[in-house]
């Protein structure tokens, strides 16, 4: 059987023992503060994301086009035949177009590229059932065959904790933002079949917008067949535990659930404390 690798991005928020237990291969996206650029996961943080998002607003852009060629590379020498590779959404990203051209245009490895029309644990979802396929024997055609269904049966919801950097980025006016912050909005964010981020609610106050974002999980799921949950923060780990502990009470017996950390580049566009809650029912 041919050797298979997966690749996908810095925005999966897959935690790093994962991806070194799997020998997933990773793109960093960038990071943009004034002149100093940065690459995602690699020699920026989060943390440091939020401290200095308060004086300066970043940009992001595409992980460099030599990064994901080397990448290629990488994956070749160490023996592997055949790629997938699972990237973000296209509705907010050009990161899966860049990989999927650069892909058409190499030599020496069959690599599949695929549009998650998700972020975050969105897309560590598909790449962790990916490789629970793969430790399954699960052959090349089969697994191509398949993630089109994963990407189809995955959703995320986000919870919003400040209207501020979404204002500033220019993705709400400013009197949306100061209305909804007097009022206490806390939106619910997930991602439209075009890919784009899109409001699932609007909820007044931050605990019941988690006790919403728990609901609407459950409601994907009939009863019947295996999922996957996931869940993610951003710099608040313990409402992230909560919010596990509120879906594990209905949801209680996953085939597997990870919980991340919000990656550099979603939280530019959003800022501190966004939480994050995935399921992903599977193919029977």
């Amino acid at each position: 059987m041919s050797k298979i690798a997966l690749l996908t991005d810095s925005c999966a928020d897959i935690p790093q023992h994962l991806i070194e237990k799997y020998n997933i291969y990773v793109v960093p996206l960038k990071i943009r503060f004034g002149d100093e650029e940065y690459l995602d996961g690699v020699n920026i943080t989060p943390n440091e994301v939020y401290r200095r998002q308060k004086n300066e607003l970043p940009k992001t852009s595409l992980p460099d086009g030599a990064w994901i060629e080397d990448t290629f590379d990488k994956i070749k020498n160490d023996g592997y035949e055949k790629v997938i590779a699972v990237h973000l959404s296209g509705g907010i990203s050009g990161t899966f177009n860049l990989v999927r051209l650069l892909a058409d245009d190499y030599s020496g490895l069959e690599i599949s590229v695929f549009d998650s029309v998700s972020g975050s644990i969105g897309i560590g979802l598909i790449v962790l059932q990916l490789a629970k396929y793969i430790e399954k024997g699960y052959n090349y055609e089969k697994l191509v065959q398949l993630t089109p269904e994963l990407i189809k049966n995955t959703t995320v919801f986000f919870c919003v904790d400040t209207l501020e950097f979404l204002q500033k980025g220019g993705r709400i006016g400013k009197i949306s933002a100061m209305a909804g912050t007097l009022l206490q909005i806390k939106p619910i964010l997930t991602f439209a079949p075009d890919g784009q981020l899109t409001s699932a609610e609007k909820v007044r106050g931050r605990k019941l917008a988690l006790e919403k974002m728990a609901q609407k999980i459950e409601k994907l799921y009939s009863g019947n067949g295996a999922y996957n949950i996931s869940v993610a923060n951003g710099d608040c780990i313990d409402e992230m535990n909560s919010l596990k502990d509120r879906i594990l009470q209905s949801l209680s017996n996953p085939q597997f659930m990870f919980e991340g950390e919000i990656d550099c580049t979603l939280a530019s566009y959003v800022g501190p404390h966004l939480l994050g809650i995935g399921i992903q029912v599977l193919p029977e």
